[in-house]
């Protein structure tokens, strides 16, 4: 998951779908993309995969901007990253919000739409953690009004998504990916040895 929401900051932040369609078009050149280096990366839930999204940032230096729990914050300072002093102020100064908190009551909608429409005009947002982590509409309508500019989404409120009329799917500044978090072969191979292991020793009384 931290390594697909790290392609997605790369691909979001250089356009690099839509300069891919452009040439399946017949277009050359049709975006004018952006460089991660010197961005501000922002980190909202400094988890496992919060800290691994931190180290990419520094790789490709980035400033990075930490925003969730004072425990999370404290130990972003500890690792050397920014911590933001308020959550206007994470999402004002943020060219990358990337989200990793759980969901749960506590998380459910915690992020408003007044938080959204506080984001830089070509800031980017990018969620590979839960949809209902957003406030139900508000990114929809965020985007359409133009705060935050660009969207890189890998979950939904319902999902699978078949109709390629979806509002996400049709908008040219989002980029959408269908929950590929945890599909990846390592990943598989991994949950289906496991499994197949507990048979084995459950048929060997182990």
């Amino acid at each position: 998951t931290a390594e697909l929401s790290w392609a997605l900051i790369m691909n979001g932040l250089r356009l690099i779908p839509q300069a891919i369609k452009g040439m399946e078009e017949g277009r050359w050149q049709t975006n004018l993309g952006r460089r991660i280096h010197g961005k501000v990366i922002g980190i909202y839930g400094y988890g496992r995969i919060g800290k691994m999204v931190a180290q990419y940032a520094k790789a490709f230096e980035a400033k990075v901007l930490v925003w969730g729990s004072d425990a999370s914050r404290l130990t972003a300072k500890i690792d050397g990253f920014g911590s933001a002093n308020s959550k206007e102020e994470f999402f004002s100064q943020c060219d990358v919000v990337s989200l990793h908190l759980r969901l749960k009551d506590a998380t459910k909608e915690i992020i408003k739409l007044e938080d959204l429409q506080l984001m830089k005009e070509d800031s980017l947002i990018v969620n590979t953690a839960r949809s209902a982590l957003i406030e139900k509409g508000a990114l929809l309508k965020a985007l359409t009004e133009g705060r935050p500019g660009y969207a890189a989404l890998d979950v939904y409120d319902e999902e699978p998504i078949f109709d390629q009329h979806h509002p996400f799917i049709k908008m040219e500044n989002v980029i959408c990916t269908p929950h590929l978090g945890y599909v990846e072969k390592e990943s598989y191979e991994l949950y289906f040895g496991l499994a197949f292991q507990n048979l084995l020793d459950w048929i060997r009384n182990q």
